[in-house]
């Protein structure tokens, strides 16, 4: 069975290149590379994004500082081990990457959107729930996304308000669809030592969530074998 992994893990960045590309790896003699993409927020701010992407997309692409461009690709995560224990790191891994064209954008009845991120996983850790000192209902998610070759992504994700509250009590397992937007957060890390270090962390602020029902599914599946 071929299975179409841009429908579960699908995205879209509108933003300006804000750093120089660096060697990242190599596998079966293509190269990849990392940059980072500033895309901004409605508020104002910015999010700061890695991009990973291979040596064959920019071959004749100018990937210069400042310039403008739409990346379309894949949330992912990885295992990086350090100090002696394994850190998840998150990158958008490129399908391909385009000039931002204004006029394009603009055309009528063409939606303008510079951070999308359509994912479908499971659960698998419990949601935490919480509150903000001001009353803010969040809950923080864990979701893992199947890609080829039985490999899977596990991404952060965070709720707000209703969805946070509906997230509660879902069971490790339950499979849901999400859209939203990636974001940047820096957080301190404390060492026993006393060391504190700033980081970067990435997850999804969800806009939308949706839980797949496999009941409906199996049914539409056997109404489509029976014709």
């Amino acid at each position: 069975m071929i299975t179409n992994y841009t429908e579960n893990n699908y995205l879209v960045l509108i933003g300006n290149i804000v750093s120089e590309k660096t060697f990242s790896h190599e596998i079966y003699g293509e190269s990849f590379y990392l940059f980072n993409l500033e895309v901004p927020r409605l508020s104002g701010n910015e999010d700061i994004i890695p991009i990973t992407i291979s040596e064959r997309l920019i071959a004749n692409f100018d990937l210069s500082v400042g310039r403008k461009v739409v990346v379309e690709g894949q949330f992912r995560s990885y295992n990086s081990y350090e100090n002696e224990r394994n850190r998840l790191v998150l990158t958008v891994f490129a399908k391909d990457i385009m000039e931002y064209n204004e006029s394009e954008q603009q055309e009528e009845g063409k939606e303008k959107v510079s951070n999308e991120v359509v994912l479908t996983g499971y659960i698998c850790k419990k949601p935490i729930y919480r509150k903000t000192p001001f009353g803010r209902e969040i809950a923080d998610l864990l979701l893992a996304v199947n890609r080829a070759y039985n490999k899977s992504d596990y991404i952060p994700c965070i709720a707000w308000g209703r969805n946070a509250r509906f997230c509660e009590n879902m069971e490790v397992g339950t499979e849901v669809k999400v859209v939203g937007r990636v974001q940047s957060r820096t957080y301190e890390k404390k060492y026993e030592d006393g060391r504190v270090e700033q980081r970067v962390a990435y997850e999804v602020s969800i806009g939308s969530l949706e839980v797949i029902d496999k009941k409906d599914n199996e049914e539409e599946n056997s109404e489509a074998e029976a014709i």
